[in-house]
């Protein structure tokens, strides 16, 4: 085995003669028990045993209290009963709950639970026939590899599946992604509107203080700020988006654009937003009743889910996903302010027609 292992978190525990561990004062899980502590932390070392097994041993400075309740046997009048190894360990006689409190567990459970038992064991029980049980620390077993779950031949990589299988489907989404996305959606430039507000915060509660609304050619349809009904200030998304009180001040209500935005509405097929859910749980309460919020919700589309889609299945490694990491990776330059509704809302049909080329009739 060498003269150090690793345990699951990656600490390199050596190996010590029993001599070298008298002399630091170490502690094996009997002597631990008999103190009614328990490790809160990795072994400090371990010695090999001569059946191949392991004992670990522990530095008094990295323990605590053992719970309360695993501190005595049944009849307390009676002392526990204890085993003695081939090593030479000393090891308690406890039942399955308090060994599953202190996280102990047979080789058969750990072995479904997937994990190699490599420790000695650390206390033991018998059944109704005499046989006896031995219980194992799940803390310092090794978790075995887990196994492709298609082919079941090699450890899995990705998604639960090993790297061929892994690569296999990933080139299938990718058809099928690049299938969808290029398909021909004959859809009027005119009648497809990409929308983005700007908010007083993050919040349901929060205000919409700007509406930005382009559509499939480029042509602003509209571009306002709002101003709030009831907040005064908004200090955390003022530097995001630099819109000010004092910018809004002479500002129309969004009661007053309601009659308006619902005219632009209801003349699109399509209202397309980098993160639709936002935008929509704002936008949706110029409409009173819970039928025209659903009309409303049927013409949204989200440019965010359709690029994480689309790098999920030509950029699997890529973690990051705002309108800005989509600008960068489809190469497109911004018009405009980024984090100004007008700048993106323009960016998100950009991205829109990378990702759906053949989108419009034309």
């Amino acid at each position: 085995m060498g003269n150090s292992i690793k345990t699951r978190s990656g600490k390199t525990l050596p190996r010590m003669t029993r001599k070298e561990i008298a002399s630091r004062n170490y502690l094996d899980r009997n002597e631990l028990n008999l103190m009614h502590l328990m490790p809160k932390g990795d072994p400090s070392a371990y010695t090999e045993n001569a059946d191949g097994s392991i004992t670990y041993y522990y530095d008094p400075d990295q323990v605590v209290e053992a719970p309360v309740e695993t501190w005595y046997t049944e009849d307390t009048k009676k002392p526990a009963e204890t085993m003695t190894l081939e090593s030479g360990t000393v090891i308690e006689k406890m039942t399955v709950k308090k060994a599953a409190l202190f996280g102990y567990y047979t080789k058969e459970r750990l072995e479904q639970l997937h994990y190699d038992v490599v420790e000695e064991p650390v206390a033991y029980t018998t059944r109704l026939n005499h046989e006896i049980l031995y219980f194992y620390d799940k803390k310092t077993a090794i978790k075995q590899p887990m196994m492709c779950a298609q082919c079941g031949k090699f450890v899995r990589y990705k998604h639960k599946l090993c790297e061929a299988c892994f690569a296999k489907d990933l080139a299938e989404r990718c058809r099928i992604g690049d299938e969808y996305r290029n398909a021909h959606y004959e859809m009027s430039r005119e009648k497809v509107l990409f929308f983005d507000l700007e908010l007083t915060g993050v919040y349901d509660r929060d205000e919409v203080i700007s509406i930005s609304i382009v559509d499939g050619n480029g042509r602003v349809i509209m571009d306002t700020l709002v101003k709030p009904t009831h907040t005064k200030k908004w200090k955390r998304t003022e530097k995001i988006h630099g819109i000010t009180p004092d910018m809004v001040q002479d500002a129309p209500y969004l009661s007053e654009l309601t009659p308006r935005l619902k005219e632009i509405f209801a003349a699109a097929d399509n209202l397309i937003a980098f993160g639709v859910s936002t935008d929509y749980s704002h936008i949706k309460y110029i409409y009173d009743t819970e039928a025209e919020r659903e009309w409303l919700k049927e013409k949204t589309r989200c440019c965010s889910k359709e690029y994480v889609r689309y790098i999920q299945e030509h950029y699997p490694d890529l973690v990051h996903a705002s309108l800005s990491d989509a600008m960068e990776c489809l190469g497109i330059e911004w018009t405009g302010a980024a984090h100004t509704s007008i700048a993106d809302t323009i960016a998100c049909g950009k991205v829109w027609e990378k990702l759906f080329p053949n989108y419009y009739a034309d």
